[in-house]
């Protein structure tokens, strides 16, 4: 089913740009490096680079950027080379940057007060190779020209010329399935790491659902179909007891809810049957119908779904079963 987002999001949306720059602590090798060993011509081949630096000293970096990126994949959704996220979560997602960025100057002040050093104890680490690597050293000042954490946050008006709006128009109509296509990614990794194959499970398994309940609510302004799967994932969430282990029908509820959330077209297809009438309850009973065939029935086509009068058998729906039966 295709989805096809309104530009009108762009009243509920905020654009926004990650700026982190890491220095690579490499230098390009030249002929020199070699002392006029005999080398191929440019054309033919081209010289690598060198670490002047352990990369285990920047690690940390690359660490708290993906910190960042991980945090904005939970709020938001790619878009325009950076992320849209909702405008109301803006101060939200601002109080986590700013606390990421703290720590990517901390760190990069720990870095710099001891470069020199740094520096020197890899150069050790490679005799014979002293010139190599300090004829390539730079400053601790130059490093830190070359570190940064920022962001940017834009918000985003289509122009009215049709020509000239038609590529932000495009972009947005993709919205909607790059958002099931996000969370279909999502869920199959929560599948790996928390479901898959077992037959109990603690309720830090919720954790990951609730991170996609959380994402959905706030995105739900990007498709129709959205706010039903929300809805969906609530009523799961309370069917489950409030502790103890997640175990039997319980559990089989949740593998079948994630298994439906790892594939995209079954997802929106369901989130518009929700939007037509039929119950989450309905829906998650069909989840837990061991059926008699490798194959589930699908909720049958009808212009007035009358969901609360259905049988069993007319709640089932078509999922792979990834396993479970």
């Amino acid at each position: 089913m295709e989805t096809k987002t309104r530009i009108t999001v762009l009243n509920h949306i905020l654009a926004l740009n990650l700026d982190v720059n890491i220095w690579s602590a490499r230098k390009k090798l030249t002929p020199a490096d070699f002392g006029g060993s005999q080398l191929p011509p440019e054309e033919l081949a081209s010289l690598g680079s060198k670490r002047i630096c352990n990369p285990e000293e920047l690690r940390i970096f690359g660490t708290l950027k993906s910190r960042a990126v991980n945090m904005l994949d939970r709020h938001g959704i790619r878009f325009l080379g950076g992320w849209g996220v909702p405008e109301k979560v803006a101060d939200e997602i601002v109080k986590e940057l700013e606390d990421i960025q703290k720590d990517f100057f901390a760190a990069n002040e720990d870095f710099l007060n001891r470069y020199d050093e740094a520096v020197q104890d890899w150069i050790k680490q490679y005799p014979g190779w002293e010139k190599l690597i300090g004829s390539s050293t730079v400053s601790a000042e130059y490093v830190r020209s070359r570190m940064g954490f920022k962001w940017q946050f834009f918000k985003l008006s289509a122009p009215e010329k049709g020509s000239v709006k038609k590529g932000l128009k495009e972009e947005i109509n993709k919205l909607g399935g790059t958002l099931f296509d996000e969370i279909a990614k999502t869920a199959t990794d929560t599948w790996n790491k928390c479901y898959a194959g077992k037959v109990k499970v603690t309720h830090k398994a919720l954790s990951p659902l609730r991170s996609i309940h959380s994402k959905l609510n706030g995105l739900s302004f990007v498709d129709p179909r959205v706010l039903p799967i929300t809805d969906l994932l609530q009523t799961a969430f309370e069917k489950v007891p409030p502790r103890g282990l997640i175990r039997g029908a319980d559990l089989l509820m949740l593998q079948g809810v994630v298994s439906l959330l790892r594939d995209p077209t079954l997802l929106i297809n369901h989130g518009q049957k929700l939007l037509d009438g039929y119950k989450a309850e309905d829906l998650l009973d069909g989840l837990i119908t061991v059926p008699t065939t490798s194959t589930v029935k699908p909720i049958p086509e009808t212009s007035n779904p009358t969901p609360t009068h259905m049988t069993q058998s007319e709640t089932q729906h078509q999922i792979d079963s990834h396993g479970l039966w």
